[in-house]
């Protein structure tokens, strides 16, 4: 009797082959009948990669097995294309949908592949080069559900929606690792059906596992015994974990049920929520013909360089100045958390993407020349945020962009190209701020939100938006990290109760504001703080 390999942790025993036959006979009955049991539609769950694939190819072969008048039945199949995948996974993936979609008409089975996207205001270079955000680390892991989660979440609500419920059909298994099947056993006790747990994140949808308790031997080993269904070829999938493995060898995890890509060897190509990037590093090791993708490696380290503070705001994006302790060599010191990239380090984040993007079309085999890093329709969300949020009306990214490819920007968005402002009413405003950065930024928010406000029928708001502008960044480094401390100081105060702190803080900024008030009424009144009187003394 031919034994499998050895289990890959000791609470699981070894099945023989013969065993592994019976229970995928097994499953293909319990497929069948959960299929044939209600009218609930069901998504399968499909990343590519091994454990999507067999969960996937036990349904197809399972509901192939039924006669046409019962295949009445819609079956989902969803992956989710992040936008900055492993370039050879999102081929991989991408050429799997279409093969479905053909094996499907031409078998008269009732799957429906669907690619998701996540929305082009949520992609990662929107979040990285358009807000500032900084590359994901564990204490700031804004991607995952923003790339991953949200695209497949909103599909199955929306199917929810049009069929009252859902089956989610998934490739998780327990021997992922301790902590998933922890929590797969969690859901076992909270099962209203059987073989369907709970679903904690969607109501109304239930999740089948049905290879929960298979071993990793085992499911490479259906893959390659049995064929694959749309015709894909399976030894391909193994061929590509074999070319991604350091030592040349299997297994990798590739599952977007998973919900941290850094859990997934096959992730992010900029993903900086790992150490490296091993999968990639390890294809370019072993295949010569994958060398092409070493820029994106370099791109990657790059991201994931040690905090630079010279490209990082002090304020948070809401203009907020958050003070932390810092140890730095075994000295604690109190200081702001750096914010978003500032205005240069996201004009040259954007210039070194689409440098890198104009390289790999010159370099990337023929099948892959028209790689795309970063879409027209995101850059369009880019450069919106720079005008609108960030009140930057010079307009830089249809510069950069012609600087980098030689070509004109065609931006997609209705109106974008329409502007009272330009480059050449900032080239002047540069020079009347003197250098001065934090004038600039001010200057620059009073004009934009001024002309934002012009165009609508109604001013209502207008002051309060210019109110935010001078309490955002009226103020310099120094003043507003003095602040921060002060209200922190007082926050402080106010939890111990110390009273005496309280009124020694607070007093202190009322004599501060009095003798600003005398000193200011002997001196000329601004346009703004005329407005702003006039504005608290009519209200």
């Amino acid at each position: 009797m031919v034994i499998a390999q050895q289990p890959e942790n000791k609470s699981q025993q070894p099945r023989t082959v013969a065993e592994l036959v019976e229970d995928v006979q097994a499953l293909t009955t319990e497929i069948q009948q959960l299929y044939c049991l209600d009218e609930i539609p069901w998504v399968v769950g499909y990343s590519g990669g091994k454990d999507s694939s067999c969960v996937l190819q036990l349904v197809w072969n399972a509901i192939a097995a039924l006669p046409p008048s019962k295949r009445t039945k819609t079956i989902h199949v969803i992956t989710t294309d992040t936008l900055v995948e492993n370039p050879y996974v999102s081929l991989w993936v991408r050429n799997s949908l279409k093969q479905m979609k053909l094996a499907t008409q031409e078998q008269n089975l009732p799957f429906e592949p669907h690619l998701l996207q996540p929305e082009f205001k949520e992609t990662f270079w929107v979040g990285l080069i358009g807000k500032g955000y900084p590359a994901p680390k564990g204490k700031f892991r804004w991607c995952t559900e923003r790339l991953k989660i949200k695209p497949s979440n909103r599909f199955i609500r929306d199917v929810i929606r049009d069929n009252g419920e859902a089956i989610l059909v998934l490739g998780t298994r327990k021997a992922e690792s301790t902590k998933r099947a922890y929590r797969m056993k969690q859901w076992e006790a909270k099962r209203v059906r059987d073989h369907l747990s709970p679903n904690m994140n969607l109501p109304n949808s239930l999740v089948y596992s049905p290879i929960e308790d298979w071993r990793n031997d085992e499911v490479w080993l259906y893959l390659m015994q049995w064929e694959n269904p749309w015709g894909c070829s399976n030894k391909d999938l193994f061929a590509m974990y074999r070319g991604a493995s350091a030592d040349n060898e299997c297994p990798l995890v590739v599952d977007t049920s998973t919900p941290s890509c850094g859990a997934s060897r096959f992730g992010c190509w900029g993903c900086t929520l790992v150490s490296q990037d091993k999968s990639m590093a390890a294809m370019i090791q072993n295949d010569e013909e994958k060398e092409w993708l070493q820029p994106l490696l370099d791109f990657r380290k790059e991201l994931d360089a040690p905090i630079n503070r010279d490209r990082r705001d002090f304020r948070r994006r809401n203009g907020d100045v958050q003070l932390y302790e810092r140890n730095l060599d075994e000295t604690i010191s109190v200081e702001p958390i750096p914010g978003p990239y500032i205005k240069e380090a996201r004009e040259d984040w954007l210039r070194k993407l689409l440098r890198l993007q104009q390289q790999l079309r010159s370099t990337a085999p023929e099948n892959m020349r028209d790689i795309t890093l970063i879409t027209l329709e995101e850059m369009s969300e880019i450069r919106r945020i720079w005008l609108e949020e960030r009140h930057e009306f010079d307009d830089s990214l249809p510069r950069i962009y012609k600087e980098v490819t030689g070509e004109e920007f065609q931006d997609p968005r209705p109106g974008a190209d329409y502007s009272l402002l330009g480059s050449d009413e900032w080239a002047v405003l540069e020079e009347i701020c003197e250098g001065d950065a934090m004038h600039l930024e001010l200057m620059a928010k009073l004009l934009d939100t001024e002309r934002q406000f012009r165009k609508k029928a109604r001013r209502t708001g207008i002051y309060d938006a210019l109110e935010k502008c001078f309490e955002t960044s009226s103020r310099s480094l120094e003043e507003a990290v003095k602040n921060a401390y002060l209200k922190r100081d007082l926050k402080a105060a106010v939890n111990q109760g110390d009273v005496a702190k309280v009124k020694q803080l607070t007093l202190g900024d009322v004599v501060k504001e009095e003798i600003t008030d005398a000193s200011s009424a002997a001196k000329p009144k601004t346009w703004a703080s005329m407005k702003f009187q006039n504005r608290e003394t009519t209200s």
